[in-house]
């Protein structure tokens, strides 16, 4: 049976451990607050479909008394009810000064959690992000904090590339270039082909240190792509797509082409 986790259901639970219920709406007392807060370094956070992938949630925390803890952490999504399984594995704080610290969360997810972790497609967690708990201070102040160090929590992509000539021996100097988009479906486990997506086909000459846009082309239904262009020059070749916000931005290894014709050799004399 797959569990599902509904946002007012876990910030109400959080509440009452800190105030009791009969004061769960409340956000705290004191001057105790959070000031700063950045998840992954301020980089979205990535996830596949078999690796556990960890990140920080960094907390700048102030109180006139100095800080005591940082009592809970969690983050989910904003636009969804669906949960997400993220972990709290550990923290470290160090004093900053004698009012603040700065304590760092280590989050971890695991995608083979996914499938059974909420009761709606597991797809639809990925988007933005925020991260909620509450923080503790010497004098006994306290803070509930939610929807801080917004970060995107994307699902992987894989690019592929491939350049062939489609006639070799003749004058023409035409390229044809196919590829294949697909992202990390946390459902099944796998990746799947993207269609209807944006690709740039980019070209970078022989020598040269960046790759140009040359064409823009649309996946199909299973997430292929193709588009054939007339070269100027050896070099490589290569799509790359942008991302949105729920899937992460990538480009494809280079495939190079020269457009040295192929040389014939004449075959042995036999006898």
């Amino acid at each position: 049976m797959r569990r599902h986790v509904l946002w007012g259901t876990v910030a109400t639970a959080v509440a009452m451990t800190v105030l009791g219920s009969s004061s769960a709406q409340a956000e705290g007392r004191g001057d105790i607050r959070v000031t700063k807060a950045v998840t992954n370094n301020g980089k979205s956070v990535i996830v596949g479909i078999s690796k556990t992938v960890t990140f920080p949630i960094k907390l700048t925390i102030k109180d006139d008394s100095g800080v005591k803890r940082l009592e809970h952490i969690d983050a989910s999504s904003t636009g969804s009810t669906a949960g997400g399984p993220v972990e709290w594995i550990g923290t470290s704080c160090k004093k900053l000064s004698r009012t603040t610290s700065e304590c760092t969360a280590t989050m971890s997810v695991n995608p083979h959690s996914f499938p059974w972790y909420s009761d709606t497609n597991a797809n639809v967690t990925a988007g933005e992000w925020a991260a909620w708990g509450n923080v503790q201070a010497n004098d006994g102040d306290y803070w509930l904090f939610d929807r801080v160090a917004l970060f995107k929590f994307k699902r992987a992509a894989t690019l592929t590339a491939v350049a062939t000539r489609p006639n070799p021996f003749s004058h023409s100097k035409q390229v044809k270039v196919t590829g294949t988009l697909a992202r990390a479906d946390w459902e099944a486990l796998k990746y799947r082909g993207y269609s209807g997506q944006s690709l740039k086909l980019q070209f970078k000459k022989t020598g040269a240190a960046s790759y140009t846009t040359v064409k823009t082309v649309r996946t199909n239904s299973v997430g292929k792509v193709a588009a054939t262009v007339d070269a100027t020059s050896s070099g490589s070749w290569r799509w790359f797509y942008r991302g949105t916000a729920a899937t992460m931005q990538v480009a494809s290894p280079g495939a190079a082409m020269s457009l040295a014709k192929p040389t014939l050799h004449a075959a042995p004399r036999l006898g």
